[in-house]
């Protein structure tokens, strides 16, 4: 794997902002560093146990087997001074499925910390099943490339009590369904820990991450791994373009939640 030292770049990005299209400039296997030290990779190809469990959890994904939380988006595509409107895209269909622990949320009525229902859904059984398997795969790659970083997190879970885990350095995992985000930055997420995305995608364009602080677009090719501390740095989702009929781009991401250390 090179190296690929990060070097801060200026810009003038909004959390908020939408993610404009741009093309990948890191496609290679890499280990990133900054201020010297490692602090997450790029593998365009999973190993092959991590491969096959991403293959069933993405066709179980896919299937009518899991409950999503849909959601119709309208990209906006500027603004019409005649009209004083903004004027949107095609209304994109995208959906998302959360495993693992939901964190507080008083404002929606819900001051507690829960497990996501779908646990409880039968036929989902299969799909949570493979995700779980592949986040312990996933820390074993982890474990392999970037070893202090696997000590480092394993210890910051030492706080999270068992029954919040999904897996031993995660609480939380989302899929998601053709979404491309908007600039944010994690801020729920530990600070020191990493999260991992792993794409599978069929018949589309786009859909690469982009970190404006170095200027970087990495490549989210199908069975690729990203592994990165997405509380760092404000990031995006380029825009998906699938480019036949069916076409879609689904992150399988699996995460660290801070509302969960020492959570009893």
């Amino acid at each position: 794997m090179i190296r690929i030292d990060l070097t801060p770049q200026p810009h003038t990005v909004k959390i908020g902002d939408e993610c404009p299209t741009f093309q990948p400039n890191v496609t290679d296997d890499c280990i990133f560093y900054a201020d010297g030290k490692p602090i997450g990779f790029f593998m365009q190809s999973l190993p092959e146990r991590a491969a096959k469990l991403a293959d069933l959890a993405n066709t179980e994904l896919l299937s009518d087997n899991v409950p999503k939380s849909s959601m119709d988006r309208k990209p906006t595509d500027g603004f019409d001074e005649a009209k004083g409107v903004y004027k949107y895209k095609n209304i994109v269909k995208q959906w998302s499925v959360v495993l693992g622990s939901t964190p507080p949320k008083p404002h929606m009525r819900r001051p507690y910390a829960s497990i996501s229902s779908v646990h409880s859904v039968k036929s989902a059984q299969s799909f949570i099943k493979a995700m779980l398997m592949l986040a312990k795969e996933s820390e074993a790659i982890i474990a392999d490339i970037l070893p202090e970083q696997h000590q480092r997190q394993a210890d910051l879970f030492k706080q999270v009590p068992d029954k919040w885990k999904f897996g031993n350095l995660f609480t939380s995992s989302i899929s998601n369904f053709n979404i491309s985000a908007p600039f944010h930055r994690d801020n729920g997420n530990i600070h020191d820990a990493v999260n991992v995305i792993i794409t599978k995608r069929r018949n589309s364009t786009g859909g690469n991450l982009h970190v404006p602080d170095y200027n970087a677009t990495i490549d989210q090719c199908d069975n690729s791994i990203l592994v990165y501390p997405a509380w760092r740095n404000v990031h995006g989702v380029t825009p998906i373009i699938p480019t036949h009929k069916g076409g879609y781009r689904n992150s399988l991401v699996f995460y660290p939640l801070k509302a969960f250390v020492g959570l009893q």
